[in-house]
């Protein structure tokens, strides 16, 4: 099952740089960085989905701890994949690049009910928090332990979620109703302190059921901690860029309108000031009138 969700990843890779490449050949703009950020999100996908919740597949890094190999690959598949996914903007590739039947159902779909109530910022903060702790402060990571297609299925959850989250966030494809900066960045605040939280606390002890070592549990959870501020951090500058960038446009609008009214006045003014030919001022009335005998 493992086998088939990476190959579906890979084609969608695949899928992904073949509408760039079209939708460029007929001269429309879009940036490279954007499938080669896409292909990394690809690529971490595939390898938090391979890695066994004991270590990384990677043959440099089997020498790390169990929990420290598992929280690596937790970073990479529920936070950094997500992120690089989602500034990739697959949506608004597809809508560009897909025939009018599927765009105008792509359309729908992203626009309807339930994706707005997804993509609304707490509720996508609190899905993709509350599976954290549900996993990490329960008995689920030691269930788990032995069990290869549930492991997979949380590892889709995670990744799933952290897309959600990331979108909601930054909002950067086409929805229903697109959240205010200040309830976007109220929610990225919130999530990233809950998971500092997180950290903290799995520092101290273990996932309930579980028996790492010490050192183990230190490292993993730092790892943890700083790698979830780097993405953290990453989003707010982002966001930040976002709320710089449209506050600059709203200048710009609000000065062409301002210089089209300047216009439309100083053109009146000009139009009234002019006499037209054969037309008498008041001024020049009283010199025209008839004497009196």
């Amino acid at each position: 099952m493992t086998a088939a969700v990476c190959v579906a990843v890979a084609a969608c890779c695949l899928g992904y740089v073949a509408a760039a490449v079209r939708l460029r050949a007929r001269g429309d703009a879009w940036p490279l960085a954007r499938p080669l950020a896409f292909c990394a999100g690809g690529a971490l996908t595939v390898t938090g989905l391979t890695a066994p919740w004991n270590g990384l597949p990677l043959a440099p890094l089997r020498e790390l701890p169990p929990f420290t190999g598992h929280m690596a690959a937790h970073l990479a598949l529920g936070m950094a994949a997500p992120l690089l996914f989602v500034v990739a903007r697959p949506v608004t590739l597809a809508l560009r690049t897909l025939p009018l039947g599927p765009r105008r159902a792509l359309l729908a779909l992203v626009r309807s009910r339930p994706a707005a109530l997804l993509l609304w910022p707490p509720f996508a903060a609190l899905a993709h928090t509350v599976s954290l702790w549900v996993l990490y402060r329960t008995p689920t990571a030691a269930h788990l332990h032995h069990r290869s297609e549930a492991q997979l299925l949380v590892s889709l959850h995670l990744l799933l979620s952290g897309i959600l989250f990331t979108l909601a966030v930054l909002a950067v494809e086409p929805m229903r109703h697109r959240a205010g900066t200040g309830l976007r960045a109220a929610a990225l605040l919130a999530a990233s302190a809950t998971h500092g939280v997180l950290a903290k606390s799995l520092y101290a002890t273990g996932p309930p059921g579980t028996s790492y070592a010490p050192a183990d549990l230190r490292t993993g959870s730092q790892l943890m901690y700083y790698g979830g501020d780097i993405v953290g951090i990453a989003l707010a500058v982002l966001l930040a860029h976002q709320w710089y960038a449209s506050g600059g446009r709203a200048l710009r609008r609000r000065a062409r309108r301002h210089g089209a009214a300047g216009a439309r006045a100083t053109g009146s003014r000009v139009t009234g000031s002019r006499t037209a030919p054969g037309r008498i001022t008041p001024s020049q009335a009283p010199a025209l009138r008839p004497a009196r005998d």
